[in-house]
């Protein structure tokens, strides 16, 4: 029998993040040696990278980052997946992820892309996903991430499962004034959802997209057809304020709007990004 104990299996869990029997079997096959069984859990991993690919990495992680630019803030937000949970609160993937959020801040990188090509340790951001992703034995990926700049950036990240890192994080661009309502306005977000910051931001052609919807399911219900503008401009309304933060009753005043909220402030949100780990 190889001379391990259980709390090298604990340990050994705990640093690689491995399922227990591909630990048992690693200290087995290194008679007993923890920095062996590391190695060859870490072999393992990389000749199956390959297999992992097809494999869905839904659970994970938000993490974001806040700091002084300038005359303003910029924020930085990550979103870093695994396929598990059990994985998304080992503390080895956490400290991974905190370096994908730093590599992110430190690199000025504004889209995913140049992220992953983004320096850190010896390599890039990539060649760490693939490092933590053989030594884990998981599908590891960075699915997104976004960079904010305005006078001022609030952060808020929501923990769905209190034993589980956050699962949703939100960023809000604001200008001096709105400040006050920024942390408020980030919780709504959180909860509420919205697509988009205003009517104004709704694409065209998705506004047109709607737009034909909501007349053909009008006239299918036998409308006038000269009432068919009105009703339909009526119900493109509840469409604004369902997706349209601005048009959102607000969480905690829901007889006011976010908008009204802010406009209450003389400031104004100038844009938000919200991040839910596996969507």
């Amino acid at each position: 029998m190889a001379n391990y104990t259980t709390s090298d299996i604990k340990d050994l869990r705990a640093k690689t993040g491995a399922g227990l029997m591909d630990v048992k079997k690693a200290l087995e096959e290194a008679e007993g040696d923890f920095e062996k069984a590391l190695e060859i859990i870490r072999l393992k991993g990389i000749k199956s990278l390959s297999k992992r690919e097809g494999r869905s990495a839904s659970a994970g992680l938000v993490l974001s980052s806040i700091a002084d630019q300038g005359d303003g803030q910029v924020g930085v937000m990550v979103e870093v997946n695994s396929e598990t949970d059990f994985v998304a609160k080992n503390e080895k993937f956490i400290d991974f992820a905190n370096q994908v959020l730093a590599a992110a801040v430190e690199s000025g990188a504004n889209d995913l892309e140049s992220l992953l090509s983004a320096p850190v340790e010896q390599g890039t951001v990539q060649d760490l996903v693939d490092s933590i992703a053989s030594v884990i034995g998981e599908k590891i990926v960075v699915s997104k991430m976004v960079r904010l700049e305005a006078p001022v950036v609030t952060s808020y990240l929501h923990h769905s499962n209190p034993d589980l890192p956050p699962q949703v994080g939100v960023l809000v661009a604001t200008d001096a004034a709105a400040a006050e309502v920024a942390h408020d306005v980030a919780l709504h977000i959180a909860a509420y959802q919205p697509e988009y910051l205003s009517r104004e931001s709704v694409p065209a052609e998705v506004v047109e997209k709607e737009r034909h919807t909501l007349e053909e399911l009008t006239r299918s219900e036998g409308k006038p057809e000269a009432a068919l503008p009105k009703i339909v401009e009526g119900r493109l309304g509840g469409f604004f304020k369902e997706n349209c933060l601005l048009d959102q009753p607000f969480a905690k005043d829901p007889k006011s709007t976010v908008g009204q909220i802010v406009d209450a402030t003389k400031g104004q949100v100038l844009d938000f990004k919200r991040f839910h780990v596996g969507a």
